[in-house]
């Protein structure tokens, strides 16, 4: 072998294995320094004027640096002496940490004593379905998995089982396998309020009889008991607040006259498939679920005497028709109580382009929930932007599979502390002197610029094998930022290319002026660039503009799956003007 040769391909293979550690960036020297006073250690005195003069950090306290402090200083150095304060590197570090330094607020800070409708709410699509829209499993796991994850908002599709004696839970007139709607009902009430105490949802899409629409409210009541939670007036004229719903379940359907007999599938949505008899594919099924349904009929004998009636009693949340009158109508008529209107995306396009003050002005008083088209049947997810600048509450999403619309969703429902709630902005609850509402489509004057800088980036060296990106050389990483929002905001910029380093460092400005800031996403992706094929993924986040803390900042990201990496993360720095 030539000598060259020789060096060509294990100069390359010692290469990839050289890190280098990561050093502060000059703005982050120059903060320590002047908060510093330019002495080799800074106190916790000078930490607290660096978190509130620099960070924005305007409760910061004493007791709140000597915490930062202790914290740091036992990670780094396993000991507790504060005495010598915070070296440069202690400090760096202490950027870094996105759990001590995080770049939005961890805690529910928002106002939860507004109503419903004052809320973005997090929404789940076919909530049982394991998959595809057309053949997948139905299970409780995936509603499980979304509660853990904070969805508030659950929806179940409701079928008679093959021997009409029962109830089903799976996507109607499909080769969906179903699952029984008690173990679906018992896995709620488990697991409601795991990550949040504010209330669940569950939008019930009904093709029952009276019989078993009876059956379900007898198991509601049975499951749920004092969870389940009932309007003293059969319907109400406004919506109760998170606040005083907290650890309370919600039915949410249409009462039954307004949709016994209807050949629909679920609110005027069409099956992508073929018409067929859902019990064709329930036999298997039907073996497994032979205990549920046990139970469920030892409930139907305890309270034989329950009847439709006192089904409808149970539906705190009485959900509209759109079809019968027209949409515009029902948008525009003035009622007394609180409903909720489903829309596909198509519906909501099309509202959204006629009469998009009629929408925000309809989701001032209501609910609007959004689901995605029919044809979706990959299970994927429309650009939920739409939605929300328009007021509405609940964009229903497929959580199944991953996807930027998907990103965005969890990046929103990140703030507020994560509860699955997230408090509207003010411009979209507020009416003119002349009845006039926000209109997403107006041009509106820049209001607040936003600076971003991305310094660097660490920590793909401990989450990923040195082989996963390229072969014989460390990566190749770039970032790119988006500002997603009303059409006017929407923007994208990118880094350059830092070749061959496992810990990039960028240190580039972005400006983005900003119309609507209460609607921006700053969506964050860093990618590894490929000569000869598409440039590898590297990690993702999204982070609600309004909810950004200026100054320097640990920006942790996530896989496509939307699941936090243990060590990638990026120090960046926010400041509004």
């Amino acid at each position: 072998m030539g000598s060259y040769n020789y060096y060509k391909m294990f100069g390359c293979f010692n290469r990839k294995f050289k890190i280098s550690e990561s050093e502060p960036p000059p703005d982050v020297r120059e903060a320590f320094w002047r908060y510093a006073d330019g002495a080799a250690h800074m106190t916790s005195e000078q930490l607290v004027i660096f978190m509130v003069e620099h960070q924005g950090e305007e409760g910061c306290s004493a007791a709140d640096a000597e915490a930062i402090m202790h914290n740091v200083l036992q990670r780094r150095h396993h000991c507790t002496d504060k005495r010598h304060g915070f070296t440069l590197e202690d400090f760096f570090y202490f950027l870094f940490q996105d759990d001590l330094n995080g770049p939005i607020n961890p805690k529910v800070h928002h106002d939860m004593t507004a109503p419903l409708q004052h809320y973005f709410i997090y929404t789940g699509h076919n909530s049982y379905l394991t998959g595809n829209q057309l053949s997948s499993d139905c299970s409780e796991i995936p509603i499980i998995r979304a509660l853990e994850n904070g969805v508030r908002g659950i929806e179940l599709d409701l079928w008679p089982n093959s021997g009409k004696d029962n109830i089903h839970v799976l996507h109607g007139r499909t080769l969906t396998t179903p699952v029984p709607l008690i173990k679906c009902l018992k896995s709620i009430k488990e697991h409601a309020f795991v990550k949040s105490p504010y209330p669940v949802i569950i939008t019930l899409e009904d093709h029952l009889t009276p019989e078993l629409q009876a059956k379900v409210a007898e198991m509601a009541i049975q499951i749920f008991g004092e969870m389940l939670y009932c309007p003293e007036s059969g319907c109400l004229e406004e919506f109760p607040s998170p606040e005083a719903l907290k650890h309370k379940i919600i039915l949410s359907t249409k009462p039954p006259k307004e949709y016994l007999g209807s050949n629909n599938n679920k609110d005027g949505e069409t099956s992508p498939a073929k018409e067929k008899d859902s019990s064709e594919d329930e036999n298997e099924a039907d073996d497994k679920s032979d205990r549920d349904d046990e139970d469920s009929d030892n409930l139907n004998r305890k309270s034989g005497n329950l009847t439709a009636p006192e089904y409808k009693r149970l539906i705190a949340i009485h959900a509209g028709n759109a079809k019968k009158k027209g949409l515009r109508h029902v948008l525009r008529i003035s009622v007394d109580r609180a409903n909720r209107l489903s829309l596909s995306e198509q519906e909501l396009e099309k509202a959204a382009a006629l009469y998009a003050t009629d929408v925000v002005r309809f989701t001032q008083k209501n609910i609007l929930r959004v689901f995605p088209k029919g044809t979706r049947v990959t299970s994927s997810n429309f650009r939920p932007t739409n939605g929300w600048m328009h007021g509405a509450q609940m964009v229903a999403f497929n959580m199944q599979g991953y996807g930027k619309s998907l990103w965005m969703m969890h990046g929103v429902f990140r703030s507020n502390g994560g509860c699955g709630y997230v408090k509207k902005p003010d411009l979209l609850m507020r009416r003119g002197p002349n009845d006039e509402v926000f209109d997403p489509k107006l041009p509106l004057p820049v209001r607040k610029t936003l600076k971003v800088v991305v310094y660097m980036g660490d920590g793909w060296r401990l989450d990923f094998s040195h082989t996963h990106f390229d072969a014989y050389s460390p990566p190749d990483f770039y970032t790119k930022i988006y500002i997603l929002g009303v059409p006017a905001d929407n923007a994208k910029r990118k880094t350059r290319i830092i070749e061959d380093d496992w810990a990039p460092y960028w240190d580039q400005e972005f400006t983005f002026p900003l119309r609507v800031p209460e609607l921006a996403l700053l969506r964050i992706e860093v990618r590894e660039y490929d000569r000869s094929d598409k440039d590898d993924f590297g990690g993702q986040t999204c982070l609600p503009v309004s909810e950004l803390r200026p100054g320097f900042r640990a920006v942790p990201l996530y896989d496509k799956k939307g699941q936090k990496f243990k060590s990638v993360r990026l120090l960046m720095k926010f400041q509004f003007e």
